[in-house]
Parts: structure tokens; C-alpha cells; sequence
């Protein structure tokens, strides 16, 4: 008798046990609330493309049309270009080289050249240098070309150039919430990267179709103007139709993160779009056409 005792009452101790745990599993197992804060996202670009202020184009100059103060700049630099010249393998010691400038008005704070060493068709040597102004940065060198051939894979797609760039932008203090000149930005990536780019506008498709002498149904081909897609996450991406290539117009494309850093470019043949002059009959004011 006092063993059956014992057992109903250590059996009664266990289901108390029980029974006084149950409350703390369940309340265990009810997710708490959680405050969840929307992510940040940072406008890196103008949307509007029609902005004032905005540049549309890159120019060159040669070294008798530089400012007195841009020359300085250069021979200052000249040492630490040949330099990096050297060990890139671009035979800066070789023959005589020349250089001009690049105009980049979206990136101010930088001094760019584009040296060439010309010794004939299929030999021509190129690359770009980039010199911050006032040395508040370091001089840069972007390989285009060595006796007519790429050095690595070509520039303008090139981890390389890609990397000079945005380490270019990153001195500018280009990474902020200002919205850039996103234009004149792609621009000047495509003129480090061995080009000289102009891009094709939209009022421009029409004054193309006139000067190719459209006519009443007929028709011609035209490049589409530059475009700018922002994503949900905040980056963008930036393509243009450069229309100053001799053989036909290229596309480029570049692809940044939400924090304007670069992260992928393109550069390939364009798609060109057709452009045809048509003139309607003739309607009155109910849209009925008119005898």
C-alpha cells in the first residue's frame, strides 16, 4: 500500500510539472512582432533626361589648345604616366608618342589625356590618362591598344577600365545623393575607354530622316536615343547609341549599383530603329476626312 502511494503521488508531481510547463512552451512557440525599417534607397541619377544642365558630349584638344594651366598639369604628371606606361607593357619608351586632351565637363576635378603613338596602318598605339587636379588623388592609366591589338580583353569592356573609372568617380566625390550628369558621365567612360562618342538624340531622328532625303513613305534607319532604367533596388542602367563611328552606330550599356559604383559595360553593334515620313490625310475638326 504505501508503494501505490508513493507512485500516484510521484505521478501527480510529473503532470503538475507538466501542466505548469505548457503556458511557457506555447508562448514560446507565438513569434514575437518585429519592426521591420524600409531599405534606403539613394537616387544616384537625374530621371528627368530633358534636365538643363545637363552635357550631351565629350570633346578632345590638342596640346596647343590646352590652357596653360592644364599643360602644367601634364608635365607635372608626365613622369608618373611614363611610369605606369612602362610596366603596363604599352613601349611608352618606344617612338615618339603625342597627346591630347579629353574635355570631360561631368567629371570636373580630373585631368584626362589620350596618348597615341601613330607608326602606320595596323600599328597604332593608344591609351588614356587620368591626372587629379590639385594631386588630391592618384594618376591612372587605361590600356586601349598596343601596335593595333588589345593588351587584355578590349577597353571598353575591360575590368580594368572599369575599375580606373570607378575608382576616377570615387575621387570626384561622384558617389553621393547628388543626381550626376549621367550622360556626360557614360560619355566620358566611352572616351577613356578609346572613343569618341556623340550621342544620338531623340529630336534628332527626324533631322537624320531629312538629311538622308527621306521622302513621302519612304523610309531610313535611325540610332534611339539615350535611355536611363532605375531598378527597385536604387541602381540604374544607362545605355546611349554613339553615332560618330565610322562603320555603323554602337551601343553602349553600363550597369551601376545603388551606390553609382560601375559594375558591368557593354559595347556592341547598335539596333537601329526605322524612321519613315509619312503625311496623313488631310482631316476636320471631327476627325472625318476631309473631300
Amino acid at each position: 500500500m504505501v508503494r501505490v502511494r508513493d507512485l500516484r503521488f510521484v505521478t501527480a508531481l510529473v503532470l503538475g510539472f507538466v501542466w505548469v510547463g505548457l503556458p511557457a512552451m506555447e508562448s514560446q512557440s507565438v513569434p514575437r512582432e518585429k519592426t521591420i525599417t524600409a531599405p534606403e534607397r539613394t537616387m544616384l541619377f537625374a530621371e528627368d533626361p530633358e534636365k538643363p544642365g545637363m552635357t550631351d558630349r565629350v570633346w578632345f584638344r590638342s596640346a596647343e589648345e590646352m590652357t596653360e594651366q592644364d599643360r602644367a598639369e601634364a608635365a607635372n604628371a608626365e613622369a608618373a604616366i611614363g611610369e605606369k606606361a612602362r610596366f603596363m607593357g604599352l613601349g611608352y619608351d618606344q617612338g615618339k608618342w603625342a597627346y591630347k586632351e579629353l574635355v570631360c565637363p561631368a567629371l570636373p576635378n580630373h585631368l584626362f589625356l589620350e596618348y597615341t603613338r601613330n607608326n602606320g596602318v595596323g600599328d597604332v598605339s593608344l591609351f588614356s590618362a587620368s591626372v587629379p587636379r590639385g594631386g588630391e588623388g592618384r594618376v591612372r592609366i587605361i590600356p586601349i591598344q598596343m601596335r593595333g591589338y588589345s593588351l587584355f580583353s578590349p577597353a571598353p569592356i575591360n575590368a580594368l577600365t572599369i575599375s580606373a573609372f570607378n575608382h576616377i568617380r570615387s575621387e570626384e566625390h561622384a558617389v553621393s545623393d547628388a543626381a550626376p550628369d549621367w550622360l556626360g558621365t557614360a560619355l566620358c567612360y566611352a572616351a577613356l575607354a578609346g572613343g569618341h562618342p556623340e550621342a544620338a538624340r531623340l529630336s534628332g531622328l527626324n533631322d537624320r530622316a531629312s538629311a538622308a532625303g527621306v521622302e513621302e513613305n519612304a523610309k531610313a534607319e535611325a540610332a534611339p536615343p539615350a535611355t536611363l532604367e532605375v531598378g527597385g533596388n536604387g541602381g540604374a542602367t544607362l545605355s546611349f547609341t554613339d553615332v560618330a563611328t565610322t562603320t555603323r552606330p554602337m551601343e553602349w550599356m553600363m550597369i551601376f549599383d545603388r551606390k553609382g559604383v560601375l559594375l558591368k559595360a557593354r559595347h556592341a553593334p547598335a539596333e537601329l530603329v526605322t524612321v519613315r515620313k509619312v503625311n496623313p490625310a488631310p482631316v476636320d475638326e471631327k476627325g472625318r476626312p476631309r473631300q
